[in-house]
């Protein structure tokens, strides 16, 4: 346990996400001579893209004047759009048969690259003309995956995430969000139904933490969901008056997402990419999970904590995380922020 945990509170795995341990693999060469061009294959998911960032970042630093050439998932790739020295991010949609894998080795078989990094372990990484390829090893499930990643270039140390906001999505930001209150953020969504935590609880947690000498009395709600997600969340829209509520669905630039949430008093949100996204720009973060594994995919920040559902016939479902549990964390959280 980090030295910034708290103690075990009695209710399920309760863990301050403190950005520490060692990264598993050999040491590998950190020579600082000039690069020309990188290639980065990172992960198609929004959080894993989050967590392959501090690598990226720690590459621009070492090779400042390489160009850089990017590849994930469509969903993901408005992340990479101000990466220092990009000339492509190369959005790479799954197909049947792994053909996306070919389409890749087609935008990139033609170019000699002074570097290609790989956490996908694909094929394309032996098969280009390439001076060094580093690859990623096998995954090591007992470290949170930002402290084994950075074994990939020769690191021990964790590399912590980072998020290129430009400017203009920072004045973007503002005008959806104005920073004239405190703002609880609250992300109902996943990818997958078994780590969703129900309307409902988010309806009765946000009635909650907002009632009088509650920790979020008369806060501002923001609510972000994917396009027409809020359709799902009608109980939880009900419960928050008009002038206290801020929607934000759909909006394309994750960026412009990520600068929203930095304005933010606090996040809460299930185990998704923008819950990744939100302690990637330090906003306080709570995160809750089912089955995922937080030890090894937590949100990665100082300012993030988790609560993860109770053990119940070996199986931790997000059903039996109880809204009790989420407001007790909620007040821990807040009185340490005022302490």
């Amino acid at each position: 346990m980090c030295a910034h945990a708290p103690p075990h509170l009695g209710f399920g795995r309760c863990r301050f996400r403190c950005p520490g341990g060692r990264a598993s693999g050999s040491s590998i060469s950190t020579s600082t001579r000039p690069i020309v061009n990188i290639l980065f294959i990172s992960w198609t998911r929004i959080g894993d893209a989050v967590l392959s960032t501090g690598v990226l970042s720690e590459l621009i630093r070492r090779h400042p004047d390489a160009k850089i050439t990017v590849v994930c998932g469509p969903l993901a790739a408005t992340l990479f759009a101000n990466v220092p020295g990009l000339t492509r991010v190369i959005s790479l949609p799954k197909r049947l048969l792994n053909l996306h894998w070919l389409s890749l080795w087609l935008q990139v078989v033609g170019q000699s690259w002074g570097l290609v990094v790989d956490l996908r372990r694909s094929l394309t990484a032996y098969t280009v003309l390439a001076k060094q390829r580093r690859i990623l090893g096998r995954t090591d499930q007992t470290q949170h995956r930002v402290a084994w990643l950075p074994s990939i270039i020769g690191l021990a140390a964790p590399l912590n995430p980072h998020l290129w906001i430009s400017d203009s999505q920072h004045a973007r930001a503002a005008e959806i969000l104005p920073e004239d209150a405190r703002t609880l953020v609250i992300a109902p969504i996943a990818a997958r139904p078994e780590k969703t935590w129900s309307a409902e609880n988010f309806a009765n947690l946000v009635s909650t933490v907002r009632a009088p000498g509650a920790p979020c009395e008369g806060w501002r709600v923001l609510l972000v969901a994917g396009p027409g997600e809020e359709t799902q969340f009608q109980a939880l829209i009900k419960v928050v008056p008009a002038e206290a509520l801020v929607l934000l669905t759909g909006h394309p630039d994750l960026l412009v997402v990520a600068a929203v949430l930095a304005r933010a008093t606090l996040y809460i949100g299930n185990d998704s990419g923008l819950t990744h996204i939100a302690a990637a720009v330090d906003v306080p973060t709570l995160a809750l999970f089912g089955p995922t594994n937080p030890q090894h995919y937590g949100p990665w920040s100082p300012h993030a904590r988790v609560v993860d559902a109770p053990l119940v016939d070996g199986v931790r479902s997000i059903a039996e995380l109880s809204v009790g549990t989420v407001v007790t964390r909620v007040r821990e959280m807040m009185g340490s922020q005022n302490s």
